[in-house]
């Protein structure tokens, strides 16, 4: 009888050691404070960061819950609400089943540089658990995926530290 005991509780052990932390990322917005604010490009490169987000926690074994765009439209109050309102962010989440919610922005002050900034909220709760910036030069696609592996270090480190950014590319002259 004690075996079975034990070998319930291992199995109880492990299955929640191996259970998958569920985050939802919302997609970001664009927060363009240039003299040219909301051209084609930013726009694209702003819509860019959630699929790339997504594609690297995936990778490193994160699950990712989708929330709709509609449900996410209807619970955002306007620019930069749901970045500011983290109870209203973790009732999506939790509405969708995620333990998480990445609430993202791409915060663009000039033509040089811009800040790919996210709030991780907790769903249980609304717990702020994480405010993260990574910084970007120039809008290159390969510059932004740099600044996304950046933004999910930061996110693993405050969750299940199992991600590792891919190693830098070898340069060929």
């Amino acid at each position: 009888m004690k075996i079975f005991t034990l070998l319930f509780f291992w199995v109880l052990c492990t299955a929640q050691a191996n259970a998958e932390t569920r985050i939802a990322i919302l997609d970001f917005e664009l927060r363009d404070l240039t003299l040219a604010p909301g051209i084609p490009a930013e726009v694209q490169r702003t819509s860019s960061i959630k699929p790339m987000l997504e594609a690297e926690l995936e990778r490193a074994g994160y699950k990712i819950v989708t929330i709709d765009l509609a449900s996410q439209r209807e619970a955002d109050g306007g620019v930069g609400y749901l970045f500011d309102h983290h109870d209203s962010a973790a009732e999506l989440a939790k509405n969708a089943g995620a333990d998480y919610v990445l609430v993202g922005r791409l915060h663009k002050p000039s033509f040089l540089f811009a800040y790919i900034m996210g709030h991780l909220v907790r769903a249980n709760d609304g717990q702020l658990i994480g405010n993260y910036i990574s910084e970007t030069k120039g809008g290159d696609e390969k510059l932004t995926l740099k600044g996304v592996e950046s933004l999910a270090v930061k996110i693993d480190d405050d969750l299940d530290k199992i991600y590792l950014p891919p190693p830098p590319k070898a340069i060929h002259k």
